[in-house]
């Protein structure tokens, strides 16, 4: 049994770095563990999330990456590391032992059925009284007593490990979305795309674009209906985009009334195209104002495109389109620069 787990965990490690070269996947413990997993078929539900971002992306970003192996590998990086790593040390710890104290008791009783067996093959050879045979039989049964008792033991604790392991799930769950999800929204955040850009610039920069949009007057949305429905108007950009963003542009807030747009192996004229379809888009948006009646129509975005150069890191990418971004705004807002491509 030993042999065979070890066959097919060497299988899947020769299977699992040629897969992550492929996809061009950073050889990091964190991708490694998802990989592994995502190889090994352990978990259909991360397989089936990793393939439709495959079929997507081409590849798993890195923001994605951390979210599978929280979700499907379950390790305790975020909200109360320390209580959470104690809490899961502490279980293996105890694992451990029970798992050496069944090892320990299988091993006696297999020690113990060895001496009775050779007792009763000297049933034919010797004349043993029947109370001999009796307090062999009564040996078997005792013996018989603690594996089973030893057995049930470590099989509650089995149990309680996994209830263990839920609850500990379930709180990360909930810390994913503090950590890589903006809370308003829903869409990813600016940690989230901050570790996206740098994984994408460092393992495939060519032709990738960013936009980097802002709504038009959102102070005055604040002020004249509340923030109330300045946080629905949010909402509302963040799904009109997302609802735009096909194929491997990924939607991220980026802070405020900020959003922006990640378009890996693009160009800057595809990527002025999308952005120019956003804006149509948020231009078409109308909210209905609950508390004061009517509706609110006049919601107009600018937009700043710009594309990844040979030696440009991933601030001065960011600060280029935001240097065109506040072009837009000063040419009166509700564009998309650079005019031409």
């Amino acid at each position: 049994m030993q042999d065979d787990l070890i066959k097919v965990a060497a299988a899947n490690l020769k299977k699992t770095l040629p897969l992550m070269l492929k996809h061009q996947i950073p050889t990091t413990p964190t991708n490694y563990a998802v990989w592994y997993t995502y190889v090994g078929g352990q978990s259909p539900e991360l397989n089936q999330t990793m393939d439709r971002l495959l079929q997507r992306y081409q590849t798993c970003p890195p923001a994605q990456s951390e979210l599978l192996y929280r979700e499907f590998v379950s390790d305790p990086l975020e909200l109360n590391v320390r209580q959470l790593r104690q809490n899961l040390e502490a279980m293996v710890i105890e694992l451990s032992q029970s798992v050496k104290d069944t090892n320990r008791d299988a091993d006696l009783f297999q020690q113990q059925i060895k001496t009775n067996f050779s007792k009763l093959s000297r049933l034919e050879q010797e004349s043993l009284s029947l109370e001999q045979v009796m307090d062999l039989m009564r040996n078997f049964i005792n013996e018989s007593d603690k594996i089973q008792t030893s057995t049930a033991y470590f099989i509650d604790q089995l149990q309680k490990a996994e209830n263990e392991i839920h609850h500990l799930r379930e709180k990360l769950e909930k810390s994913e979305k503090n950590s890589l999800y903006d809370s308003l929204t829903g869409t990813l955040n600016r940690r989230a795309f901050d570790m996206d850009i740098e994984g994408l610039l460092t393992q495939s920069p060519e032709g990738c674009c960013i936009i980097l949009l802002d709504i038009d007057h959102f102070k005055a949305f604040n002020d004249t209906f509340g923030h109330l429905l300045g946080d629905q108007v949010l909402k509302s950009v963040a799904q009109r985009l997302n609802d735009f963003c096909q194929n491997r542009a990924k939607l991220y807030r980026f802070g405020g009334e900020e959003f922006v747009i990640l378009v890996p192996a693009s160009e800057i004229k595809r990527a002025r195209h999308l952005a120019e379809s956003l804006r149509r888009g948020i231009e078409k948006l109308s909210i209905r104002d609950r508390r004061k009646g009517g509706t609110v129509d006049s919601i107009t975005a600018s937009f700043g495109v710009a594309q990844w150069q040979t030696g440009m890191s991933a601030l001065k990418l960011i600060e280029l389109a935001d240097s065109l971004l506040c072009e837009a705004k000063r040419l009166g807002r509700n564009r998309v620069m650079p005019i031409t491509n």
